[in-house]
């Protein structure tokens, strides 16, 4: 008896699984065109022959789920964990990490990486994007500094807006709801002979959470407006240039939370808000030298802003200038005196005493009356980054995409790095796809990277596919990554000039507060090697798609440490271990209707407890979207995750639109309603609603 060849079992069984002989016939009868992605090796593939994991979340999705920013869609991710800091602040980790830095995932806007390197975050609050100019995600599920550099250790986020030819005609947008919900969007497309324009305004607003765990209002809420301008043109029948700008300002609010170090004195203050203003540029030079070879320049360039003044109050003795040489002798023994302040010296060295006896005198001297002042903790940030791609297709069955790279980043801070401080990159990349036969492919890459701070790399890739047909592919892949430490972690110049000081301090109006940190300076990249077994297949009679991935990631010389003015020693002393196995399916089971499920394990283990705090160990969704005809469509979605910081999450999102047309005229009129259903807060404790739910209405006028 024969089942076939060995390698056609595996379909064989989804075959079975999934039912029919219609299943059978398509699985190696197919003259459908298959679809491409590009995030992956930044060659165009389809996703059987993709060495690695992707998801793909394409404009029907995205529109579907109702979600409002990037992070909230990201939970159609399988592996990809959602926090949140405050109602602003979200965090975005694949496979999870510490759960207030989300360090370790390169994120781009059109291939222009948003992933800033000073602070060592991505502000998904802030990103100068509306949800309405999103063609498609592309997300890779795995290490890719192969293709993109250090810091794409664990995933890629490509975001991919729409292009000026699509965005023809005028579109009006207004969102209104509960929790302060209040979101507008306007955008204008046109064309000409040789080129196409889009322009797009939009604004976004909302109250963030409720309240604390004490009942206390938070102070959360975010506005901001955003301008977006895309533009083509086509300079000859082989050559095009695009340029994009974009623009964003805003404010997000922060809760109080500075702690006074001294005993006795409260904590009464001002917020401590942030406005930002961020700018982006960029141009790229597209060039068909055959249909064999093409290649592209682009330049962009960055400026983020960010203005933050807020007040704290503490004891006059915070700014004695002999606990500051305190301090920088003994930090332990410093802090162990300003908390213990009223107790007898504590045992230390001849200077240490001397010193302590002098802080306490002080504090006797009316260095225990409480003074207030101004903190600026503003940082800018800049980026200049220019790259150069070749696409070659040496022969029917080799491939080879190559390239240069050069990225100045520059970082500005009185705080934290007690004025500027920039770096340079050099990158070199190329990646070799080859088709030994009809079912072999053998893809191999590599990533030379030199970082003026943080020195060189080089990172490889190998991957063997086997194609069971065009569309079903097993895939073997071994991969490593690196992460560069951010100028904070290694760098950091961390001090605080309080000014307007009332009443003044040791006869100062403007003081240096008693706490200063400096980073190491000589901190090496964290490196990653990832194993990944996985199956990804179309089967075009029932539009039914579906990949599987098991997966080990091991992260040596990994930087824990939080970003915190106390004591912070960063070091490349930890290590963490991400096993487990994903799935995800999208089946378009009538032409009306289309489900969609995704599926994480994830086995994770940390030498520090902080790093495996955003790991839940089961996580997934489930959506089915439905065309009820007459203009009616509806969506329904459930997320969830077992286990966030120690907390689960559990939430239904329902959106009903109605679509109504005139000519060329269209209106949508849409409602959503998202249902928690577990009452846990979201990620902190502090971070709690008043209810459960929430319910926000749509139009969006097309014409």
């Amino acid at each position: 008896m024969s089942f076939g060849p060995p390698a056609s079992r595996p379909l064989l069984l989804l075959t079975a699984f999934f039912g029919g002989a219609a299943l059978a016939d398509d699985l190696f009868v197919d003259s459908q065109a298959l679809p491409q992605v590009l995030t992956a090796t930044r060659l165009k593939q389809s996703p059987a022959a993709v060495p690695g994991s992707m998801t793909v979340l394409d404009s029907a999705l995205i529109r579907a789920s109702g979600a409002r920013d990037i992070p909230e869609l990201l939970r159609l991710v399988p592996g990809m964990m959602i926090g949140y800091g405050a109602g602003n602040q979200p965090s975005v980790n694949y496979h999870g990490s510490n759960a207030n830095d989300a360090r370790r995932m390169q994120v781009l806007i059109d291939g222009r990486s948003v992933y800033r390197a000073g602070l060592a975050t991505v502000d998904w609050s802030d990103i100068p994007l509306a949800m309405e100019d999103i063609e498609r995600i592309e997300v890779f599920r795995g290490p890719n500094t192969v293709s993109y550099g250090a810091n794409a250790l664990m995933a890629v986020v490509n975001i991919l807006t729409r292009k000026p030819v699509d965005s023809q005609g005028t579109r009006l947008k207004v969102t209104r709801g509960q929790r302060g919900i209040n979101d507008w969007y306007a955008s204008q497309g046109s064309g000409w002979d040789g080129g196409d324009l889009r322009l797009s305004l939009s604004g976004m607003q909302d109250d963030g959470f409720d309240q604390t765990r004490n009942g206390q209002d938070y102070r959360d809420s975010r506005r901001l407006n955003r301008l977006n301008l895309s533009v083509s043109h086509s300079l000859a029948s082989n050559q095009s240039l695009d340029w994009q700008f974009a623009a964003k300002e805003g404010s997000n609010q922060r809760p109080y939370t500075y702690q006074p170090v001294f005993y006795g004195v409260t904590a009464s203050g001002d917020n401590s808000d942030a406005k930002a203003k961020d700018y982006a540029g960029s141009v790229r030079w597209n060039i068909d030298l055959n249909p064999d070879h093409s290649l592209y320049l682009q330049g962009s360039a960055q400026h983020w802003d960010r203005q933050q003044v807020w007040r704290a109050c503490d004891a006059a003795l915070s700014f004695s200038p002999e606990l500051t040489r305190l301090w920088q002798l003994n930090p332990n023994y410093a802090e162990q005196v300003a908390r213990n302040i009223r107790s007898p010296i504590p045992r230390g060295s001849t200077d240490e005493q001397m010193l302590g006896r002098q802080v306490q005198q002080q504090w006797r001297n009316g260095g225990s009356s409480q003074v207030c002042g101004d903190i600026d903790q503003s940082t800018r940030e800049t980026r200049y980054d220019l790259e150069l791609q070749d696409t070659f297709s040496l022969s029917d069955n080799l491939r080879l995409v190559s390239g240069a790279n050069y990225r100045y980043d520059r970082a500005d801070s009185q705080t934290f790095f007690n004025g500027s401080l920039d770096d340079s990159t050099w990158r070199l990349f190329g990646h070799l796809e080859w088709r030994a036969d009809e079912h072999w492919i053998v893809q191999g890459g590599a990533m030379y990277e030199d970082a003026r701070l943080s020195g060189s790399s080089l990172t490889p890739r190998l991957a063997v596919n086997y194609l069971i047909t065009p569309r079903h592919g097993l895939r073997a892949v071994y991969s490593e990554a690196v992460r560069s430490p951010d100028m904070f972690e290694n760098n950091v110049n961390w001090s605080y000039r309080v000014n307007n000081l009332r009443p003044g301090a040791f006869g100062q109006n403007s003081a240096q507060y008693f706490v200063k940190t400096r980073g190491p300076g000589d901190l090496e990249q964290e490196r990653m090697r990832s194993r990944e077994l996985g199956y990804n297949g179309y089967f075009a009679d029932a539009d039914l798609s579906v990949d599987l991935k098991l997966f080990y990631d091991e992260i040596t010389g990994m930087i824990s440490e939080p970003l915190r003015n106390n004591q912070y020693i960063a070091s490349n002393s930890n290590k963490a271990r991400f096993s487990g196995s994903e799935a995800q399916l999208d089946w378009r089971l009538t032409p009306a209707d289309r489900w969609r499920l995704t599926y994480a394990h994830v086995d994770a283990w940390a030498s520090n407890p902080a790093d495996r705090r955003l790991s839940a160990h089961n996580s997934g969704s489930a959506g089915w979207l439905r065309d009820w005809g007459r203009g009616w469509s509806s969506a329904l979605f459930y997320y969830g995750d077992d286990e966030l910081n120690q907390y689960r999450f559990e939430r239904v999102d329902l959106r009903v639109a109605k679509q109504l047309r005139w000519q060329r005229t269209q209106l949508e009129l849409a409602g959503v309603v998202q249902q928690r259903l577990d009452d846990e807060p979201t990620t902190f404790a502090d971070n709690r609603y008043d209810s459960r739910h929430v319910v926000y209405f749509s139009a969006e006028l097309e014409f």
